[in-house]
């Protein structure tokens, strides 16, 4: 038998009707115990500051505090709620990506949308344990994450396990897969602490690579390159140790190529 009271949810949104009609589609879910409200970012944060929430549901698009500027401000908590946007615009998808939210949903909002929303929450909360997040324990990453990328204003979305390598470009990455690149709003260095577990190593201060999908390390006069797919990229001397030693330290069955 469960003991879980069930989720605390802070639904912000600075359009009236749109915030009661979100609070009632919440209200309705078994497994949300209580609905909060807020019509600004500012009066959200006097809520966070007043009590314990497990979930903030939050437009994107709002006067003074937005969205996303809420959702830097939570990243920062020592103990976070997960975020879930809630917007009538795609294109804050990317951004989204390296504020770590729970899930996007787009406008207008649809009961089953929202339920599935909840349920992801619900999953996250459970994959973290009976300990709230923190600091030292992030929220975890999905075993395999999708990530929003834009191709033609349209958002599509990627497996990270498809992604060979990323290279740096000033503040945006560029993800490489087999079918082709994309650029994403987010630090590499961010992508080396967010996906260092799942086998990206840092091999060049700008580029990181996915060792599952590392065919061949090569050594030529004291140069060292790795082959990725078709390409072949430099490692840097500060990094060619540290590379080798991490290959030999990965089990056997880690270091097989990906099929194909």
């Amino acid at each position: 038998m469960s003991s879980d009271p069930g989720l605390v949810v802070l639904v912000v949104d600075d359009e009236l009707p749109a915030l009661s009609e979100l609070g009632y589609l919440l209200g309705g879910d078994p497994r949300v115990a209580e609905v909060v409200t807020a019509s600004s970012g500012t009066e959200a944060l006097q809520v966070l500051d007043a009590r314990d929430v497990d979930v903030v549901f939050s437009d994107i698009s709002m006067p003074g505090l937005d969205g996303m500027a809420l959702a830097r401000v939570i990243s920062r908590f020592a103990v976070r709620p997960q975020v879930v946007f809630v917007t009538a615009h795609e294109r804050h998808a990317v951004d989204a990506f390296a504020l770590d939210v729970t899930d996007y949903v787009m406008k207008p909002v649809r009961d089953e949308r929202i339920a599935e929303a909840v349920r992801r929450v619900v999953e996250q909360r459970e994959r973290a344990g009976s300990e709230p997040p923190t600091e030292a324990t992030a929220p975890p990453v999905s075993e395999d994450e999708t990530i929003p990328v834009e191709l033609g204003g349209v958002t599509r979305f990627i497996a990270r396990s498809q992604i060979r390598y990323a290279q740096a470009h000033g503040d945006y990455a560029r993800l490489h897969t087999d079918t082709g690149s994309h650029l994403v709003r987010v630090p590499l260095s961010v992508l080396e602490e967010r996906w260092g577990e799942f086998g990206f190593v840092r091999i060049h201060r700008s580029t990181l690579v996915a060792l599952p999908h590392v065919r061949e390390v090569r050594m030529d006069h004291g140069h060292c390159t790795v082959l990725v797919g078709q390409a072949e990229l430099q490692v840097s001397r500060r990094h060619t140790k540290e590379l080798r030693d991490t290959l030999l330290r990965r089990p056997i069955g880690d270091r097989r190529p990906p099929a194909g």
